[in-house]
């Protein structure tokens, strides 16, 4: 029996965020065993000509589209999807964010919105990242056609049972917890609210108290004005001692710094966030994670169970949040979200999820 040809268009990686990881490790999985990938990679807009022609050329049964969350990207995605229209060929739209309904009713003019609609409609499906983002699309495709499949946690960075134990055992010897935010530098997913939890740490211990807490950053500056503010901000507040900067990390170095921190840290309000892998990254290595209620966030964690959830809506109370860090119960939180990763958001557990929503379009 031929395979099914499935097109990506989508986001690859460089640059590494959550959507072109994602798309990466569903386009390099087993399932290109099962079906026939191709890929045509719409990461530079400049390429739109060249991959408009690779879209009308090519014989695909299915194609699956990431779409944009900006007004200019979606241009581009409009032009792409009437094309696959015209040609009656089949798509299937994953959005891998939660600000794409905002910005069609709130920033598009009357045109561009009513586009938006028309092509949605005529979708195969959507998928969204959770339930409490199935809103996005509701009123612009039946519901039935509306999917949710969750983000999830690479093998790769996802500590062996012999690895977290070992994780377990240097955290009851080691009086000072690791604290992490692994995310991209971008202000509204909350960095500077970290950074000024360390400038507390640094004025208790200042004060007579003990060391018990040391505060880890990796991810990439996109702005260099971004990466300014930030070595400016330890400067000022003399925190050298209280902070790391890791870089962009991946594979090994990923790895150890997720075994040696115990507690997450993305108070983010990002428009375009949707379901941050980094959360479940944290949470399948064990960490307590401090957190938003916003966009796909109350799905993967609850105030009280997984660690700490303020709410987006309100003023954050980072010296209140900075307090409870010492007294969070990291170990017994850590088993639990960790329990929960391997029960729900496995890469397995992606992949299952995408084969059956695959599946249900080519019919």
């Amino acid at each position: 029996m031929q395979k099914k040809k499935i097109c990506f268009i989508a986001q690859f990686p460089p640059p590494i965020h959550g959507l072109s990881k994602a798309v990466e490790t569903l386009y390099n999985s087993e399932l290109s065993q099962e079906y026939d990938f191709e890929r045509i990679d719409i990461t530079r807009n400049r390429k739109i000509i060249k991959n408009l022609f690779a879209i009308r050329n090519s014989k695909a049964d299915l194609f699956y589209f990431t779409i944009s969350q900006t007004i200019s990207g979606n241009l581009r995605d409009l032009l792409i999807l009437k094309l696959l229209e015209a040609q009656h060929k089949k798509y299937l739209i994953h959005l891998h964010g939660g600000y794409y309904r905002t910005l069609v009713e709130k920033k598009m003019s009357k045109w561009q919105r009513n586009m938006n609609y028309s092509v949605i409609g005529k979708a195969g499906g959507v998928i969204v990242l959770g339930k409490s983002l199935e809103w996005i699309f509701r009123g612009m495709i039946s519901e039935n056609r509306i999917y949710t499949v969750s983000n999830c946690v690479d093998n790769e960075y996802l500590l062996t049972d012999q690895e977290f134990d070992e994780k377990n055992k240097a955290s009851q010897l080691d009086k000072v917890r690791h604290v992490l935010y692994l995310s991209n530098f971008i202000r509204s997913k909350g960095y500077l609210k970290v950074l000024e939890m360390a400038a507390m740490e640094r004025v208790r211990c200042e004060a007579g108290g003990e060391k018990q807490l040391h505060f880890d950053f990796a991810g990439k500056f996109f702005e260099k004005e971004e990466e300014k503010f930030f070595w400016q901000y330890v400067r000022e507040h003399q925190i050298h001692d209280y902070i790391s900067y890791h870089g962009v990390v991946d594979g090994y170095k990923k790895r150890e710094l997720l075994k040696k921190c115990e507690i997450f840290v993305l108070l983010t309000r990002y428009p375009n966030e949707g379901q941050p892998i980094s959360i479940l990254e944290a949470m399948g290595n064990g960490m307590a994670v401090v957190t938003t209620n916003h966009a796909g966030i109350p799905d993967l964690v609850e105030n009280g169970i997984n660690g700490i959830v303020a709410d987006k809506k309100a003023k954050i109370p980072i010296s209140n949040i900075y307090e409870q860090l010492s007294a969070l119960n990291v170990m017994e939180i850590g088993k639990k979200n960790r329990a929960d990763v391997i029960l729900k958001f496995t890469e397995s557990n992606y992949l299952r999820s995408m084969k059956k929503t695959f599946d249900l379009i080519l019919k």
